[in-house]
This record gives structure tokens, C-alpha cells and sequence, in this order.
């Protein structure tokens, strides 16, 4: 069985993400969406939820699973009995930063293979980062995002605006 891994934060998926994900599956017969716990980067949405989101969205795809991961990619690929790693590009400026991971990871194990795949064009300057972003500021993303994500985004807003400031002035 040809496996590959679908890693990212996914904070949160987007249409793009999912592009990604519903083409690399045609490709391989099993592919698992690799939701990285990385509080570093200080997430808007738990690993929990994020691995929720995606499964609500891949559901209809047979040889999609979502799982979580920690630490080193190249060991979850490893125990998953993985092939190869899928990773999209939206612009040139994705390659450098994504061609020095795909290195390290060769060298971290050369079995294990890295597969570009570009984005539509219509998602070319989606990210995750920039869809909270205009989140916050009452921005339609319907296009950007699924359903899903959109309500979750919302919920998430709502609930910053009812928490105390935490400022007594």
C-alpha cells in the first residue's frame, strides 16, 4: 500500500489545504492529513479541533484519515509505513522554506520521498495565518474556508469579545 502523509498546523484548513489534500489522494492509496501539535506557534484551535475540522471535510474520501502528530515528521511517516510526504506550494517564496524541510527530511531519512503539488490559482495567496487574521475584522471568507471552519472561526471571535480584557481601565 503506497502511503503518503499530508502534514501542516491546519490552523485552521482552508479550501486550499483541502485542494491539496483531495488531489494528493488520487495519487496515493492511503493519505493521512498529519495535524501538527506545534504550540509554538501559538494556535488559534486545539489539535483536537483542527483534527476534527479536516475529518468533517474529508469524510467523503475514502483513503483520507487525520491524525495528530508530534516531533519529528519524518518518525510519525516512519510508523505509519509512509512514502512519501505531500506538501503544497502557493508561491514561489513557499519553495525555499519548503525545499530546505524536504532536504532535511531526505537526510533524515532518504526513503521517505517529497511531493510538490501546487495550489489552484484561486488559492494561491490563501494562507492560514491570513484567514484569522481578516477574520477578525469581519472579512467574508466563504471563499477561503469550508462551512466548518467559517462557524468555528466565528464561535472563536465570539468568544474573545465576551471574555474580560483583563484591563481595569
Amino acid at each position: 500500500m503506497r502511503i503518503c502523509i499530508y502534514p501542516g498546523t491546519f490552523d485552521p484548513i482552508t479550501n486550499g489545504h483541502l485542494d491539496v489534500a483531495t488531489r494528493a489522494s488520487r495519487l496515493f492509496d492511503k493519505l493521512i492529513i498529519a495535524v501538527a501539535d506545534n504550540p509554538e506557534k501559538g494556535p488559534l484551535f486545539t489539535v483536537a479541533e483542527r483534527v476534527r475540522l479536516i475529518q468533517e471535510n474529508v469524510a467523503s474520501l475514502g483513503n483520507v484519515e487525520v491524525d495528530s502528530f508530534s516531533g519529528l515528521l519524518v518518525d510519525f511517516a516512519r510508523s505509519k509505513g509512509a512514502i512519501a510526504l505531500i506538501r503544497g506550494l502557493r508561491a514561489l517564496s513557499d519553495f525555499e522554506f519548503e525545499f530546505q524541510m524536504a532536504l532535511m527530511n531526505r537526510h533524515l531519512d532518504p526513503e521517505i520521498e517529497t511531493i510538490f503539488v501546487m495550489t489552484k490559482d484561486a488559492y494561491s495567496y490563501t494562507s492560514s495565518r491570513l484567514v484569522k487574521q481578516v477574520s477578525q475584522f469581519g472579512a467574508d471568507l466563504a471563499p477561503f474556508v469550508p462551512a466548518n471552519v467559517l462557524r468555528a472561526l466565528e464561535a472563536k471571535k465570539r468568544a474573545g469579545e465576551s471574555a474580560p480584557s483583563g484591563s481595569s481601565d
